[in-house]
């Protein structure tokens, strides 16, 4: 029965174990932090949303208060005579003239006698399709006055005002002004004849309501938030934020008519909603972040996170014990595994004082790194030898020393001959083989590559007329570094083949070298149109075994990789504007420091 009560934490191994008992001790903690913040959240929420509910109520008893202000103000203008007199048509141009210029003076008048500075502009809209006003503006530049239109001119708004009988309401229009039109909210209501009601006179207009309710919202102070008043449609009918007119975008919630309720909030995920709907065509919205009004819980959190951190410092301290004695040695045991390279010197043993499971297994694997050591140093320096011959078999396949010692004599007999053409590129062909010859050097000097490559390219012109641009941007310091010879030229011949050759003058190769972060970096970059396989060429250059295409560019980049490490080599890329970055990236090495070469 003893043999079956196993401890199960032995399954795990140690640093697994004490993570585990780290958890068990602070899971807690997190976990009140965790329910403390979110209660405190909630009753935060609930508590505001509760106080924006009546202050959206006293909002909108204020601007009911507005509304029927407006609404008052035109009554008493409609009944005034100035305004009744308008039903009678007067066959002296003197009494229309008279009759027009008492009731714009007295609407113009009324408009100014705000004192709160948000003067509300009244507007009468009279039909007359007879042009019995002609002298009166047919245009309202002015903001306030009597205005009469045709059918040409009558505004859309004017047969919906007539169709609900002097009853008011708010709507956005579009008021003419000397800029053009602009959008304001204007309460608009019928004006009949006093008699009977049945005549209807015009249309009276009080724009600028927009601002006049929008004074209102200054004495809500909301942390960040915004404040609409929208039609029921939700068509902005003003706002501290967005502009009239434009939809705004509400949650999905459900309000009942009838219910009672006249003002609901509604808390989503990153705003609280106020909707006040006394008002069935207008609805007074508040919309804060909650992240505003969360930042006036952060005593509370800071207490709970300080209580947090204290408990959290207590368990880790008595965890360090632990840690220190069994976790250390093992981590810098597994830094020694990650950063160990075969040949590299073996430091001396840590811990060798240590009896325990722990010093054993130091002690055993740097023993095993010694061991590792000596048993590949011979197959390293094997390695050195096959690459030192692979090396060898690369240059003599591209450094005929015969054809160079044959072009030298056709090129004097040419040249007697007066062949001077054909004497000249087999010049240039004498030059390419002379410096790849090289007197048996296998690293020359970048002026003499850029002498090799310059006699190519002279060379290609002439034999194919190619017509394209080669651009040098060589610094003068980098000329006597050493690179291994016939690199440029299998570089640019590809450029040439692959990228320009069908270009003409539009085809353009630049050639750049110079000294980058300690680094010799060469560039050649083309302009070609065609589409390259980057990653089909980095395969290319990484392939091990013979290869069916690519072989100039690979040769280079073993090449460049045996003389100075694997770090170095060829890169390919595309170009900022298009066509193909090839980069050569090498050491900076001077005929004076051969000692950088890699042995």
């Amino acid at each position: 029965m003893r043999g079956r009560m196993r401890n199960p934490l032995t399954k795990l191994n140690i640093k697994q174990q004490l993570i585990l008992i780290f958890l068990a001790m602070a899971f807690p903690v997190f976990l009140l932090h965790w329910y403390s913040n979110g209660k405190a959240e909630q009753i935060m929420k609930r508590n505001v949303t509760n106080v924006y509910v009546e202050l959206n109520k006293q909002n909108q008893t204020l601007i009911g208060r507005d509304i029927d202000t407006v609404h008052r103000i035109m009554t008493t203008i409609i009944q005034n005579p100035v305004t009744q007199q308008m039903k009678y048509q007067e066959n002296s141009v003197y009494k229309r003239v008279r009759k027009y210029t008492a009731l714009d003076a007295m609407l113009s008048a009324y408009s100014t006698g705000e004192s709160d500075g948000q003067a509300i502009n009244y507007s009468l809209y009279v039909y007359d399709p007879d042009r019995a006003y002609f002298f009166a503006p047919q245009i309202p530049f002015n903001q306030s006055g009597v205005y009469f239109f045709s059918d040409n001119t009558r505004p859309e708004w004017f047969d919906e005002a007539l169709k609900i009988k002097g009853r008011g309401y708010l709507k956005v229009i579009d008021q003419q002004t000397l800029i053009g039109p602009q959008k304001t909210l204007a309460y608009i209501r019928a004006v009949n004849t006093i008699a009977d009601g049945k005549d209807v006179i015009g249309v009276l207009v009080a724009t600028n309501m927009n601002e006049k309710i929008a004074s209102t919202f200054e004495s809500v102070s909301l942390p960040d938030g915004e404040i609409y008043y929208t039609d029921a449609e939700h068509t902005v009918l003003t706002s501290n934020t967005m502009k009239i007119g434009s939809k705004l975008e509400l949650p999905d919630f459900k309000w009942e008519e009838g219910s009672g309720v006249d003002t609901i909030g509604y808390v989503a995920a990153d705003f609280i909603y106020v909707m006040n709907y006394s008002r069935p065509q207008q609805q007074l919205i508040y919309k804060i972040p909650v992240k505003a009004l969360l930042q006036q819980q952060n005593e509370l959190k800071r207490i709970i996170q300080l209580i947090t951190v204290m408990y959290a410092v207590s368990a880790f301290v008595l965890l360090m014990y632990f840690w220190r004695s069994l976790l250390t040695p093992l981590q810098k045991l597994a830094m020694f595994v990650r950063s160990y390279v075969p040949g590299k010197i073996v430091p001396q043993t840590p811990g060798k004082g240590r009896s325990d499971e722990v010093g054993v297994l130091i002690a055993s694997v740097y023993d095993m790194a010694g061991r590792l050591n000596s048993l590949i140093r011979d197959q390293y320096q094997q390695e050195i030898k096959q690459k030192e011959a692979q090396l060898q078999i690369l240059y003599a396949q591209i450094n005929p020393h015969l054809l160079y010692n044959t072009l030298e004599s056709i090129y004097w007999k040419s040249a007697l001959e007066g062949k001077t053409e054909s004497a000249e590129m087999i010049k240039e062909l004498s030059k390419l083989m002379r410096i790849s010859l090289s007197k048996g050097r296998e690293l020359i000097t970048f002026g003499e590559e850029l002498e090799h490559a310059g006699a190519y390219v002279r060379l290609q012109q002439k034999r194919y007329e190619y017509s394209f641009q080669l651009e040098w941007k060589v610094d003068e310091a980098v000329k006597q570094c050493l690179i291994p010879k016939i690199t440029l030229q299998p570089l640019i011949e590809n450029a040439i083949i692959h990228g320009v050759r069908h270009m003409d003058e539009d085809g353009k190769i630049i050639v750049s070298a110079s000294i980058i972060d300690q680094r010799f970096c060469v560039t050649v970059e083309d302009n070609g149109y065609k589409e390259v396989d980057y990653e089909r060429i980095r395969r290319t250059l990484e392939q091990e075994g013979p290869t069916k295409s690519g072989y100039g560019i690979r040769n280079i980049h073993q090449r460049l990789r045996l003389h100075f490490g694997r770090q170095y080599g060829l890169g390919y890329r595309e170009g900022e504007h298009g066509g193909t970055v090839v980069t050569v990236m090498m050491p900076v090495v001077r005929p004076e420091e051969p000692e950088l070469i890699r042995e």
